[in-house]
């Protein structure tokens, strides 16, 4: 297996990843929008990244997606994994623990407090992971308004 910061040359196996992603959380993927996602990630790199999974071969099995910003609370940087996916045939194989391995460095080289992100709570085979890589459950409550 091997994991990679995504390119331009990706963006074609990235994308059935991304609309998988969408699917799953019963969110209408937009291919237009991800792909502006993806290429601003490519040409910004120091506002976030995404990352690849990928068998030996090449086929692609998942991907992550982490944003820079900043947190009050910590009075420091802050990594968000935002996405987090892994194709259902490739689970269980350490794909996802990989791809938050990945995320975390990221993280470190650009000296964030920490790496943060949230699931559903119906989620519990992804919460499983995360238990399992020692991260710790938040007890906030998320809210948005919509802005379109």
């Amino acid at each position: 297996m091997n994991i990679d910061v995504v390119r331009e040359g990706d963006i074609g196996d990235l994308l059935p990843l991304m609309r998988a992603y969408a699917e799953f959380y019963a969110v209408p993927p937009d291919d237009e929008r991800m792909l502006g996602i993806a290429r601003m990630l490519i040409e910004r790199s120091q506002e976030g990244v995404q990352f690849i999974a990928r068998t030996d071969e090449g086929e692609a099995l998942g991907f992550a997606t982490v944003y820079m910003t900043w947190e009050t609370l910590d009075a420091g940087r802050l990594a968000v994994m935002n996405d987090l996916f892994v194709s259902p045939a490739a689970r269980g194989r350490g794909l996802g623990a990989a791809l938050i391995d990945e995320c975390l460095r990221f993280a470190r080289e650009r000296k964030a407090g920490k790496l943060a992100w949230q699931t559903a709570p119906s989620n519990t085979v992804a919460q499983r992971l995360y238990e399992r890589v020692g991260a710790v459950r938040e007890q906030w409550v998320d809210y948005h308004l919509p802005t379109l």
